[in-house]
C-alpha cells in the first residue's frame, strides 16, 4: 500500500465514502472466510453493474482520475480492471470494473469441488486471495485518489474564498465609483428635466405662433416633430438612468447593511471591553480583600508566634525545674539510703552490745557501774537511732512532696507540649493558607496586567508610569509627604498621584505610580512583559522624560555594576536573552543587532565608532571638518534606520555589558547647578531583533527602543553659562517639539510636526505608527522643583491621552525553496 502523508488531517465520518465502507466490509468480513459465491460476479448484466469509482461519486470531472487508478493496479493505461477470476486454467478474459454487485458476488462466492479435495479447495482459495487482493488494492487506490480530489478541491475553495474577498474589496470600490456616477446622472437629468419644461414652453409659443401666423404653421410642425423626437429620446434616456440608479441604489442599501454588520460588531467588541473592565474591578476589589486577610493572618500569626515563643520559654523553664528536682530527689534517695544503713548498723551495734551485756552479766557478774555505762549507752544509741527515724520520716515527707512537684512538671510539661504541637499545627496551617492567598494575590495581579495590557493594546494609547525619586541629602527634609501623596481608594490605588501647591491638590492617574520606596526590580516586574513582546515580533519603545535630577538615567541605566540597582536598560537584555535561550526547545532561533546613539545640539553623535576615542568627533564637528553625515530614514513597514550608524552583532549579555560601558563613556555628561552630573543630550539605544522558528517556517521582525531624554531645566535655576548654555537651549527646543507632536496627536491634526526636531523625527514610528509605547516621568520630590513636578505631570496626563493605532506583529513565514520539492 501507498504511504499516506501523516500531516493530513482526518476525515470526519461525514465525508467517508461508500467505496472506503466497501473495502472496511471487505476488511471486517475477511478473515471470518465466510462461504462465498464464486459464479455470482459473471451472472450480472453489465448495464446493471453500478460504478462505484472516485470519478462516479465526485461527478464526470474526475472520471480520468479514477481510470488513472484502475490502471495503476491492472497495469492498463484506460484504467480498466483485468478480470483475473476466472479458474485456474489461465483461459484469457476481457477486462471489467469493479462494480457493486462484482464485490458483492465475491464476498458471497462459495468454495465448490468435492468434500476432501483439499488440494482443489487450496488452489481455489489461492485463486480467491488473489482476487480479494486485486480488489482491496483497488479500492484503497480509489480512496488515495478521494483524498487528492478533496485536498485540491480545500485549495480551490481556499482561492475562491480569496478571489471573494477582493470581490467584496473591488464591489466597495464599485459603489463608490457608481454612487458618483448616481450623483452626476442625477444632475444630468434634473437638466434635462429643465430642457424638456423649456421645449414644451417653446412648444406652446409655437402652436400660438401657428394660429396668428398662418405661414410659420409648417415650420412650427417641423420644429414640433423634432422637438417631440428629443423629448422621447430624453424620455428613454431618463428611464435607463432611472434604471441605473435603483441598481445602485440596491448595491448603497446592501453596502448600507455591511455597514450596520460592522458596527454591530464593533459595538459587541465595545461589550467585550466593557465585560473585561468588569472582571478587572471585580480582580482588583478580590485583590484588596486578599490583602486584607493577608493583613490579618500575619497579625494572627505573629501573636500566635509571640505565644508560641513564650510557650517555649516556659516550657524550657519547666524543664529546668524538673531538671533540678530530679538532681535534688537523687541525692535525697542517696541520703535516705545512706541513713538506712547507718540505722542498720547501729541496731546491729545495739544487739551486739546487748548481747555482750547479757553475756558478761552471766559470764562475768561485772559490776552494776559497767552495766550502767552500758545502759547509757545503749540509750544514747537508741535517742540517736530514734533522731534518725525522724530524719527518714522528714526525708520521706521531702521525696513524697517531690515525687508530687515531678508529676506536676510532667503533667505541665505535657500541657505544654500538646499546645505547642496544637501551635505547630495552627501556625502550618495558616501558613499553608498564607501561601494560597499570596499565590492567589499573584495570580490575579497576573491577570490584571494582563487584561490591563488588553485594554491598552485595544485603545492604542501610550502608556504612562510615574516614578518619584528619594529624597536627596540636599533636598528640604520631611516635606515629600506634605507635597505628594497618593490616594488609597480602589480605582486609584497603584495609579494615583496627588501634588499639593499653595494649599490646592491636583490629582493624576495613570497607568502605575511608584513611590520612592521601589526598586529597580518593582519597576522591571511591570514593563518586563512589555519587553517580552519585543521578541514577539512587536516594535517596542520606552523612554524616560523629567526635569534634570529627577532620577531618568538611574531608572533606565542605574549602577549596572551592583545587582539590586540595575536600571531597566541592563535588565530587559538580560530578559531577552534567558528568553530567547529559552525558546530554543521550540524551534526558535534569534539574531540581535545592538546601535547607540546620542543627539547632542541637534546633532547626531554613534556613540560605538572606533572614531570617537578621545572626541575625535567632536573636535571635528567643533573645527568645521565634515565627518559622517547620520540621516534618518523611515520605510515603508515604520522601521527607521539611520546612515553611517555602527551596528553591532551581539550575542551575549556581556557583550551587550561591554558597548553600554563604552557608550557610558562616551556620552556627554556636564555639571550644573541642580545636578552634579547631568545628560547633557539624549541617548537611544536600539536591539533590532530577528526571530525564525525552523519547524514552522515563521519570522518574526522586532525593535526595541530604550531612551533616556536629557532632562529639561530652567536658566535661573541651571546657572548655564557658555556650552552649558548652548546645551539647555537645544535640550528645551527639542522636548518643546515634542510637546507640540504630543499636542497635535492628542488634538488628532492632519499635520503632526515630526520634522522640527532630530529627537521626534526619530520617534516618529513610535509617537505616530504602529509600536507599543511607554513614558517613564519622572519626577523630583524637592520642593524647589515642585513647578516643574506639576508640568511634568500635566505634559505626561496629555501624552496618556494620546491615541498612535494599535500596535502590529510584524510576522512572515520564510518562503521555501522550490527546488526542494523536486527529487
Amino acid at each position: 500500500m501507498a504511504s499516506r502523508n501523516q500531516n493530513r488531517p482526518p476525515r470526519s465520518p461525514s465525508t467517508v465514502s461508500p467505496n472506503s465502507l466497501y473495502s472496511i466490509g471487505i476488511i471486517i468480513f475477511f478473515p471470518q472466510w465466510r462461504r462465498l459465491k464464486k459464479d455470482g460476479i459473471d451472472e450480472v448484466p453489465l448495464d446493471k453493474r453500478r460504478r462505484i469509482g472516485a470519478g462516479r461519486m465526485v461527478g464526470p470531472a474526475s472520471t480520468g482520475r479514477a481510470r488513472q487508478a484502475f490502471a495503476v493496479v491492472n497495469n492498463k493505461p484506460d484504467g480498466t480492471v483485468t478480470n483475473d477470476m476466472g479458474s485456474a486454467e489461465g483461459s484469457d478474459c476481457a477486462p471489467v470494473e469493479f462494480t457493486k454487485e462484482k464485490v458483492e458476488a465475491l464476498l458471497n462466492e462459495k468454495s465448490k469441488g468435492k468434500k476432501f479435495d483439499h488440494k482443489a479447495k487450496l488452489e481455489q482459495m489461492t485463486e480467491y486471495i488473489k482476487r480479494l487482493k486485486l480488489c482491496i488494492k483497488w479500492f484503497q487506490q480509489v480512496e488515495e485518489n478521494q483524498v487528492i480530489e478533496k485536498e485540491k478541491l480545500q485549495s480551490a475553495m481556499e482561492s475562491v474564498e480569496k478571489k471573494c474577498t477582493d470581490t467584496e474589496v473591488a464591489m466597495r470600490d464599485k459603489v463608490e465609483e457608481l454612487n458618483l456616477i448616481i450623483s452626476n446622472l442625477k444632475t444630468t437629468i434634473f437638466s434635462l428635466e429643465e430642457r424638456v419644461t423649456k421645449e414644451e414652453l417653446d412648444k406652446l409659443d409655437a402652436i400660438e405662433s401657428h394660429r396668428k401666423e398662418n405661414e410659420a404653421r409648417v415650420a412650427g410642425e417641423k420644429l414640433q416633430a423634432s422637438l417631440s423626437a428629443e423629448l422621447e429620446k430624453v424620455r428613454q434616456e431618463k428611464s435607463a438612468a432611472e434604471q441605473k440608479a435603483a441598481s445602485f441604489e440596491d448595491m448603497y442599501k446592501r453596502a448600507q447593511e455591511y455597514n450596520v454588520s460592522l458596527q454591530q460588531y464593533n459595538s459587541k467588541l465595545q461589550k467585550d471591553n466593557e465585560t473585561h473592565s468588569e472582571s478587572l474591578k471585580r480582580v482588583e476589589m478580590e485583590k484588596l480583600t486578599i490583602v486584607e486577610n493577608l493583613s490579618n493572618l500575619r497579625c494572627h500569626n505573629k501573636a500566635l508566634q509571640d505565644q508560641l515563643t513564650s510557650l517555649k520559654a516556659s516550657q524550657d523553664e519547666l524543664i529546668k525545674q524538673k531538671e533540678l528536682l530530679s538532681n535534688e530527689l537523687r541525692c535525697l534517695r542517696g541520703e535516705l539510703q545512706q541513713v538506712r544503713d547507718d540505722r542498720d548498723r547501729q541496731v546491729t551495734h545495739v544487739q551486739d552490745l546487748t548481747a555482750e551485756v547479757l553475756k558478761f552479766k552471766e559470764s562475768t557478774g561485772k559490776s552494776c557501774v559497767e552495766l550502767d555505762n552500758l545502759t547509757i549507752k545503749t540509750n544514747a544509741l537508741e535517742e540517736i537511732c530514734s533522731s534518725q527515724s525522724e530524719q527518714i520520716q522528714i526525708l520521706q515527707q521531702q521525696l513524697a512532696s517531690a515525687n508530687e512537684k515531678l508529676k506536676t512538671a510532667d503533667l505541665s510539661a505535657s500541657t505544654t507540649r500538646t499546645e505547642f504541637e496544637e501551635q505547630k499545627r495552627i501556625v502550618c496551617e495558616l501558613q499553608d493558607r498564607l501561601a494560597d492567598a499570596e499565590f492567589q494575590l499573584s495570580e490575579g495581579e497576573k491577570l490584571r496586567k494582563k487584561l490591563h495590557n488588553t485594554i491598552l493594546e485595544l485603545k492604542g494609547n501610550i502608556r504612562v508610569f510615574c516614578r518619584v525619586r528619594p529624597l536627596l541629602p540636599d533636598d528640604g527634609v520631611g516635606t515629600e509627604a506634605a507635597l505628594i501623596s497618593y490616594p488609597t481608594s480602589t480605582e486609584a490605588l497603584g495609579r494615583g498621584i496627588d501634588l499639593m501647591q499653595s494649599g490646592q491638590k491636583f490629582p493624576f492617574t495613570f497607568d502605575k505610580v511608584f513611590s520612592h520606596e521601589a526598586s529597580q526590580q518593582d519597576v522591571f516586574v511591570e514593563i518586563s512583559q512589555l519587553v517580552q513582546s519585543a521578541l514577539d515580533g512587536y516594535k517596542v519603545c520606552i523612554f524616560a522624560y523629567g526635569q534634570t535630577g529627577s532620577g531618568k538615567t538611574y531608572t533606565m541605566m542605574g549602577k549596572p555594576e551592583t545587582s539590586e540597582q540595575k536600571g531597566l536598560i541592563p535588565r530587559s537584555l538580560e530578559q531577552i536573552f534567558q528568553t530567547s535561550q529559552s525558546l530554543e526547545v521550540q524551534g526558535w532561533k534569534y539574531k540581535m543587532q545592538a546601535s547607540m546613539l546620542e543627539i547632542y545640539n541637534e546633532t547626531i553623535r554613534d556613540l560605538l565608532s572606533t572614531s570617537r576615542s578621545n572626541g575625535l568627533d567632536m573636535s571635528r564637528a567643533e573645527n568645521g571638518v565634515p565627518g559622517k553625515q547620520y540621516t534618518i530614514k523611515h520605510d515603508a513597514n515604520g522601521n527607521t534606520h539611520v546612515s553611517d550608524l555602527t551596528v553591532v552583532d551581539v550575542c551575549s549579555i556581556k557583550e551587550i555589558s561591554s558597548l553600554l560601558q563604552q557608550a557610558a563613556q562616551s556620552r556627554s555628561v556636564g555639571r550644573t547647578q541642580m545636578n552634579e552630573q547631568s545628560s547633557r543630550s539624549h541617548f537611544v539605544f536600539t536591539l533590532r531583533i530577528s526571530g525564525v522558528n525552523e519547524s514552522t517556517e515563521q519570522q518574526v521582525q522586532g525593535v526595541l527602543n530604550l531612551i533616556d531624554l536629557a532632562g529639561s531645566e530652567r536658566l535661573s535655576r541651571s546657572g548655564a553659562t557658555g556650552d552649558r548654555l548652548k546645551e539647555t537651549q537645544a535640550i528645551n527646543k527639542s522636548l518643546s517639539s515634542l510637546a507640540d507632536v504630543i499636542f497635535a496627536l492628542a488634538k488628532k491634526e492632519d499635520h503632526v510636526p515630526f520634522r522640527n526636531s532630530k529627537l521626534t523625527y526619530l520617534l516618529q514610528p513610535c509617537l505616530g505608527g504602529d509600536s507599543k509605547t511607554l513614558m517613564f516621568v519622572n519626577i523630583s520630590p524637592d520642593p524647589s522643583s515642585l513647578g516643574e513636578s506639576l508640568c511634568s505631570l500635566r505634559f505626561a496626563a496629555r501624552v496618556n491621552a494620546c491615541e498612535i493605532g494599535i500596535p502590529r506583529r510584524q510576522t512572515t513565514v520564510r518562503p521555501t525553496d522550490s527546488r526542494l520539492s523536486y527529487g
